[in-house]
């Protein structure tokens, strides 16, 4: 069972992750606008490669042998961060930063969508409402047959799909495997996506100007995928995943003072909605688990079905 410092330690990890993978989105957003995406995603993977490998190192993670299964999972977060990176990239080179990260805050939705239809979790018809209600407020978001509708916008809830992917693969992985490692092989295999993008642009030459904020994107990139895999796997996913939310302050603010980036009311509508219904999905799931556990640790008193108390 988690403890409430783990819970509390989780969450803290979770915000730290997401100012940092919103701060990196910044940098990139900057560098997309002076070098190709393929170029760019090279150049800040070989950065992060190295950070992350000196990590690893210094932690003695490379001590870590994964078994077949862990690799199987491995391999699935691999795919999904491969898949939402590319997608993501895109987007961001299109749409506005906080328009992005609004749609990206869908996720825990998504999450606990996928755990009902592929893990046959059991999911009452509250957090189903919750579900659908987040998604009209993506709707809102994206506004799909409107005059500002942006076809970019379905690449973004495409990368929601795969990040889902990289989030319950990622639970999978056993503890007793480093974070840093699992961290650097994810920048490994971002950075052979950008490889593999490299032929479809010509290489621009690197100036100052690119190189600043692609290292302060690999400086970020790593932090954030170092804190969230930790984030992850300390606390309980009910209560650590609603601290992602945090991102979209970041992402606002980010993109209002870089950018120029003004939220629209849609956006803030929509980003409001989505929030709501996320944040009354985790309290319904944190309050399943406890009426579980409760009954769990009471003997005396029957351990009432999960599904029972969910369609309550």
């Amino acid at each position: 069972m988690t403890s409430d410092t783990d819970n509390r330690r989780g969450a803290v990890l979770m915000m730290v992750a997401m100012g940092a993978f919103t701060i990196n989105d910044a940098f990139m957003k900057e560098a997309l606008t002076q070098l190709p995406l393929g170029q760019s995603l090279f150049l800040r993977g070989l950065a992060a490669s190295l950070f992350t490998a000196l990590i690893t190192w210094h932690g003695g993670g490379f001590a870590s042998r994964p078994n077949r299964s862990e690799w199987r999972a491995i391999g699935l977060r691999t795919i999904g961060e491969i898949g939402g990176t590319g997608c993501f990239m895109v987007a961001l080179s299109h749409m506005p930063l906080a328009d992005l990260t609004a749609i990206l805050q869908a996720l825990p939705l998504f999450v606990t969508l996928a755990a009902a239809v592929f893990l046959r979790e059991t999911v009452g018809w509250r957090r189903w409402s919750a579900i659908l209600m987040g998604f009209s407020g993506v709707l809102l978001i994206v506004q799909p047959g409107g005059s500002t509708f942006s076809p970019y916008a379905l690449l973004a809830l495409l990368a929601v799909v795969f990040i889902t992917l990289r989030d319950l693969s990622t639970r999978r992985i056993a503890g007793r495997m480093s974070s840093a490692l699992i961290a650097h092989i994810t920048a490994l295999a971002v950075t052979a996506l950008g490889i593999v993008l490299l032929p479809f642009a010509a290489w621009e030459p690197v100036t100052w100007g690119a190189i600043l904020p692609l290292m302060g994107s690999a400086i970020f990139l790593s932090a954030g995928y170092l804190t969230v895999v930790a984030a992850t796997r300390t606390g309980d996913i009910g209560f650590v995943a609603p601290f992602r939310y945090t991102g979209l302050v970041w992402a606002i603010v980010l993109g209002l003072v870089f950018f120029a980036e003004i939220p629209s009311v849609y956006m803030l509508s929509g980003a409001a909605i989505i929030v709501a219904a996320g944040l009354y999905a985790f309290w319904r799931e944190r309050q399943l688990r406890d009426h579980m556990r409760k009954g769990a640790a009471n003997p005396a008193t029957p351990l009432t079905d999960r599904a029972k108390l969910d369609a309550k």
